[in-house]
């Protein structure tokens, strides 16, 4: 059976396999912010990642594979940094929740800009068919239903859908003027707070 262990100087070390795969799911983010989604190969992630192209095939057996662990890392990392902007709340408001979600899609750090960059242009290049194309709009899905769940819950309109896709819709033009460098990642995040206050009523 294959060793899970790599030696360091005599000394075992054991290999975080999770970790390493989001190592090299974030140098194919890197790929394609800088070279588009057609870019996207095993050898050139490799590349980037600075690894060798059997390690990337030891994790991911084909492009597709890696492509899905990609966007898998991305809604996973969005997961945790929600559940620490969320902390100690057992019960956070709709608008709160929502906020959160949204937050995730503007690019308000590096690692949001580089996912943000790909994933426009998975949108554009690499979201019309097959698998991938397939896994963004079911996770597209999921989060426009979470998002109308929560307007649902917490705001007083008689149609949450509709909230909701026009929720989204803000959040991804705020996102493209960002990344076009036409407004300040504060000034999206303003706009953004002044269209919550406009679905679940100002804040005081």
């Amino acid at each position: 059976m294959r060793s899970h262990r790599v030696m360091l100087g005599g000394v075992p070390k054991k290999v975080d396999h999770h970790v390493r795969r989001r190592e090299i799911a974030d140098a194919l983010w890197r790929v394609v912010a800088a070279k588009g989604f057609a870019a996207v190969s095993l050898r050139q992630v490799a590349a980037e990642a600075g690894v060798s192209m059997g390690l990337v095939q030891h994790y991911f057996d084909s492009r597709e594979r890696m492509l899905l662990f990609a966007l898998d890392s991305v809604s996973e990392r969005a997961r945790e940094h929600i559940a620490v902007e969320l902390a100690g709340h057992p019960e956070p408001a709709p608008r709160a929740v929502v906020r959160a979600l949204l937050t995730q899609v503007l690019p308000l750090d590096e690692q949001r800009r580089r996912e943000g960059h790909a994933l426009f242009a998975f949108l554009a290049e690499g979201g019309r068919g097959g698998v991938v194309g397939e896994r963004m709009r079911a996770d597209m899905l999921r989060f426009t239903d979470a998002l109308a769940e929560q307007v649902r819950r917490g705001a007083a309109t008689p149609d949450p859908e509709r909230a909701a896709v026009l929720l989204l819709a803000v959040a991804d033009g705020l996102t493209a003027h960002v990344l076009g460098g036409h407004l300040d990642p504060a000034d999206a995040l303003t706009a953004l707070d002044d269209q919550l206050n406009h679905v679940f009523g100002a804040i005081g």
